[in-house]
């Protein structure tokens, strides 16, 4: 696979030493850019699926903690995030023509991993929206050994009057030619600069809070708002797609704050309640984000990922 150098901004935040970023393109044409952070005598390599509105350098301090536990890391820039081709006219509209479609980002994602040479075996880590495009990978045979989710989409929270409301909108609004458009409540502005700290839905670490809003402030080009109709309507039908496949024979382990108000806490504790191999964590006071929640929180999950990964190393 040829890839060409892509940036990798380092001034916030950084990951670990040697780190660098690539252009690698989809088999339908996407642009997109991963991220790797190699490590001599790396015991594997921890493929690091993010969220929607994510960009590689978010979890340069995930790959810096990766890299103290011996693990070599890889990020990725979904089509229509970060710096890899955004999908509309208007960048800040978070848009997928069909949420298929990000496993021919995935698959590129491997490829690269295979042309840079990343150390083997390898491990996914996946959060939120990266939590559904990894499921559908493990259970599509992505080669990995274990598995670790946070805050797994694999079901959206909405309110319980406004269920119906959505998935109307989100049929309904494509079919008039305006799926491209923001549902209400929507804005193209990013939730950590429209939202203060307090009572923020993604973590209780106002540190990590202001990293996330540095780094956009200090590279606006990374900033994505909300999501399109079309997106919604796509990651409702995927999420209850999953719901009906069986889990794969994969040990794996998803941890969740107990304050989750994004994703479908039901829904996760069904799936992993039903994972054999599997298990479900509940982060006491976690939000959202519990990578990147407060050191006591954090730390213990990190641990917990070495473990799950160091248990499932084959030569």
């Amino acid at each position: 696979m040829e890839l060409t150098p892509a940036p990798l901004f380092t001034d916030v935040y950084p990951g670990p030493e040697g780190g660098a970023a690539h252009w690698a393109v989809t088999s339908d044409g996407k642009r997109i850019r991963v991220g790797a952070w190699p490590l001599q005598g790396a015991k594997g390599t921890v493929l690091m699926f993010p969220g929607r509105t994510e960009y590689i350098e978010k979890y340069g301090e995930t790959a810096r903690e990766l890299a103290t536990r011996g693990f070599a890391s890889m990020s990725i820039d979904w089509r229509g995030q970060g710096l890899a081709d955004r999908m509309l006219d208007d960048p800040l509209v978070g848009h997928v023509d069909a949420f298929q479609d990000y496993q021919k980002d995935v698959a590129a994602m491997m490829r690269a991993a295979r042309t840079l040479g990343m150390p083997r075996p390898f491990f996914l880590l996946a959060h939120s929206m990266g939590g559904c495009i990894g499921l559908r990978a493990v259970m599509e045979g992505l080669p990995v050994q274990s598995a670790a989710f946070t805050g797994p989409m694999w079901g959206i929270y909405i309110k319980p009057h406004l269920k119906l409301v959505a998935g109307v909108l989100s049929t309904m609004m494509p079919k008039l030619g305006k799926g491209h458009l923001l549902p209400p409540g929507s804005t193209t502005q990013p939730y950590v600069q429209a939202a203060p700290f307090e009572d923020n839905m993604l973590t209780t670490d106002a540190e990590m809070y202001d990293m996330m809003r540095d780094q956009l402030v200090a590279h606006p080009e990374l900033a994505l708002g909300g999501p399109s109709y079309v997106w919604l309507r796509e990651a409702l039908a995927e999420t209850a797609h999953l719901s009906e496949r069986a889990a794969p024979n994969l040990p794996a382990v998803a941890w969740m704050g107990t304050n989750e108000r994004i994703v479908d806490m039901p829904r996760v504790q069904s799936r992993m309640e039903s994972w054999k191999g599997g298990r479900l964590e509940m982060v006491e006071g976690g939000e959202h984000e519990v990578l990147m929640e407060v050191p006591d929180m954090r730390n213990p999950i990190l641990d917990g990922i070495q473990r799950l990964f160091s248990a499932t190393v084959t030569s």
